[in-house]
This record gives structure tokens, sequence and C-alpha cells, in this order.
């Protein structure tokens, strides 16, 4: 009696063949961008099944490109550390009347192209909180960039002797929110405050600014080196902005462990 013929080739047959034709469209995807036009003349002859394909392939397509976007946009920030506000304390700070932590955390501020300088003393939570807002804005899609104020003073600087101050500039403009951390803590020299002062003219109504420093307005004239144009950026801050205070003790020296 003969022995019935397994189907093992023939299954080995289909997944190569099933095998090649993944690669043939692999190849083909790489050649080609999406064509509207295409596809709607595609989904005129397509099943009901090929149709729920083709969602389901676009929507993974479209939630992998905001999945690498946040990855590079998180990339490109600077932040120096990964601080978030799960588990922020949210005591030390005082708010103004018109403004809370809900609006803070919505990042309306940045929507609305405002700034907010947050002062007070070392240790306070000043960056944590700064790092977190530009971390959440990276997530949404916002594009942000952080910077020391010693930092970014010597980053222009640098690009300013190399000649590509201009484009240094541009691509610092390309955020739309800038963390500028520390200012007022390393003396700036003429030099440096000028550029300083270009960033913040720039931004001026085009991006928003979040600055960190332990320095009140009127002590900004130290830290710029010439009082008017430290009224100038006061005078852009204050337009479009708004101070939350920290107080409180310092968290390192609170928790540090040489007591």
């Amino acid at each position: 009696m003969t022995k019935p013929k397994t189907a093992q080739p023939d299954t080995r047959r289909r997944r190569a063949s099933t095998g090649a034709m993944m690669d043939r469209i692999m190849g083909l995807a790489r050649r080609l961008p999406l064509t509207r036009q295409v596809l709607a003349e595609q989904l005129e002859t397509a099943t009901p099944a090929q149709m729920e394909f083709m969602h389901a392939w676009m929507l993974a397509e479209l939630d992998s490109r905001e999945r690498s976007k946040r990855a590079r946009l998180l990339k490109q920030a600077g932040f120096p550390q990964s601080k978030e506000l799960d588990g922020y304390d949210w005591t030390p700070l005082r708010f103004p009347v018109d403004y809370g932590r809900q609006a803070l955390e919505s990042l309306d501020f940045v929507e609305h192209t405002e700034d907010v300088v947050m002062f007070g003393p070392p240790g306070t939570g000043k960056t944590h909180l700064a790092i977190a807002l530009g971390r959440q804005a990276c997530r949404q899609g916002i594009p942000a960039r952080f910077f020391t104020a010693a930092e970014l003073v010597m980053r222009l600087l640098r690009a300013s002797t190399e000649g590509r101050l201009d484009r240094e500039l541009a691509q610092i403009g390309r955020a739309r929110l800038l963390v500028i951390d520390e200012l007022g803590y390393v003396p700036i020299d003429e030099e440096g405050s000028r550029l300083l002062f270009q960033v913040v003219t720039n931004a001026y109504e085009r991006q928003s600014v979040i600055y960190t420093t332990n320095i009140e307005f009127s002590g900004w004239g130290r830290i710029f080196g010439d009082p008017n144009m430290a009224a100038a950026i006061i005078d852009r801050t204050v337009h479009h902005g708004r101070m939350i205070r920290f107080e409180g003790d310092s968290y390192r020296k609170t928790h540090a462990l040489m007591q």
C-alpha cells in the first residue's frame, strides 16, 4: 500500500513564497512614499479585510513616527537629567494669584508664547521642575532646548569665534521652549551678555523661555553688566511672563550625607 505524501514540502514552499513577497514589499516601501491618489484608487477595489489591514498598518506607522519624534526631541533638547513631574514636591512653590499648578502643567504658557521665571534659593526644585516641564513638552511634540546660562553663553561665544553664530542662533530659534537654567550663578562678561541678550530678544513673542534664577529682577543688571540691557530683558519677560517663587530649605542640604 502506498504511503500518502506529507504536506510538508508545500508548507515550506508557501513560507518561502511569503517571505520573498515580504522582502519585495519592504524593498518597495523604501522606494515609494505614500501617494494618496494611488491609495484612493486601490481602496476602490479593496475588500473589507484589506481595508482593515491598511487601517491598522497606518495607525501603527503613525504611532511609530510619533514615538520616534518624541525620542528625537528628548535627545536634541539636551536635558542633563531625566526629571519628571510624578512625585514632585509642590509645597515650596508660590504661584501668582491668577496662575496655578494646573495651568503650568498644561504648558499653556508655551501655547501662548509666554515666559516663566522660577525664582528662589538653590536646592528648592527649580531645575527639577524646569526639566520636567521641558520633557513633557517634548513628549507632546513641542521642540525644547535646555541650557545653563553659562553653557549657553560659552556655546554662543564659540559659534561667534568660528563664524557660525547666525546658524547657532537659528538652531536655538527652532525650539518652541527654551530653558535657561542658573541665570546669575556665574558672572557673564560684556560679549557674553550681548549674545545672551540676542537670544532673549529673538525669543520675544516667538518662543517661550523658562528662567531659573536666585537673583531678583533688581539684581539682573549685575548679571548682564549693563542696566539698560537688563531693563530691556526684564521688560520683555514681564510683558508676557509670570514669576513663580520657590521657598524653603535646600533639598540637597536637608538630605545631605554630611550633617
